[in-house]
């Protein structure tokens, strides 16, 4: 697992107080995310959950997927999740576009299928952007 860029401190700060499962599995699937496209820049949110956001540009209309952190679970979101191809029906949820998957263990996220959905996602995000991001790779903690 390479996990080279840190956890922002202003999300560090509230993820402490969450079970050490929940911190583990946001690690690892932070980092799988990450692997798949390390250029994501990534959007930190402390609202109703936890949240972080990973968006190929600056703007929250470009991003592709998030990890939603609860009290006793999280999710891998797709911010735009019913345009996305889910052949194998792996998305739930009743938004007009938002849809996820519950995550228990790295087996849901650490697989063929997962991947390809989140790899559609970035390509979906890509082809959907309006113009050209000025940034990739940062972190930005929009947490008060």
């Amino acid at each position: 697992m390479n996990n080279a860029r840190p956890i922002h401190p202003d999300f560090q700060n509230f993820l402490k107080f969450k079970e050490p499962d929940l911190i583990e599995l946001f690690t690892d699937l932070r980092s799988f995310i990450l692997e798949l496209h390390p250029d994501s820049n990534e959007m930190l949110y402390h609202t109703h959950a936890l949240t972080s956001v990973f968006s190929i540009s600056e703007k929250l209309g470009d991003a592709f997927c998030m990890i939603p952190i609860y009290t006793n679970h999280l999710n891998l979101g797709f911010n735009k999740g019913t345009l996305l191809d889910d052949p194998h029906q792996l998305l739930v949820g009743t938004g007009n576009l938002i849809r996820h998957i519950p995550i228990k263990e790295k087996s849901d996220y650490r697989n063929d299928k997962i991947k390809a959905l989140i790899i559609a996602a970035i390509s979906f995000a890509i082809k959907d952007m309006d113009k050209p991001t000025k940034s990739v790779g940062k972190t930005i903690s929009k947490i008060k």
